[in-house]
């Protein structure tokens, strides 16, 4: 079956939650995405297939040039088929089309070949401070 994208898709809290859940290894259960997502961000994307939630990505961002992905997560059964790399780059034409110059992504270093082969992204020196 076919696999579609949506920006700004419609996002039901108990479905995001368990991709979250299942995609990070967590406990289902932090719920209140859409409220957050229409707060805080740009848009989003959301990959479906036959109807549910396979993956998605958040795009934060400051208000002008700068967007920031969050979130990035595929179902573990839809992994390796570049889902996520279509997310990314759904997120990013989006982004652009917004007025954005710039996304910035934050990553684990097993995932830099996602981002930085698969994705396109390069390298940059970056700060982090934990709160």
């Amino acid at each position: 079956m076919t696999i579609t994208y949506e920006w700004r898709g419609e996002v039901e809290d108990a479905a995001l939650d368990a991709l979250h859940a299942g995609g990070f290894g967590y406990p289902a259960g932090r719920g209140q995405w859409r409220e957050r997502l229409l707060r805080h961000s740009l848009g989003w994307v959301c990959a479906r297939r036959d109807g549910r939630l396979i993956g998605f990505v958040n795009v934060a961002w400051d208000g002008g040039g700068h967007a920031f992905l969050l979130d990035t997560v595929v179902a573990p059964d839809h992994r390796s088929h570049g889902v996520g790399a279509e997310l990314v780059a759904t997120a990013a034409r989006r982004a652009r089309a917004a007025g954005c110059a710039w996304l910035h992504v934050d990553y684990e270093a097993g995932l830099r070949p996602f981002y930085i082969d698969a994705c396109g992204f390069r390298e940059t020196a970056a700060g982090l401070l934990a709160l």
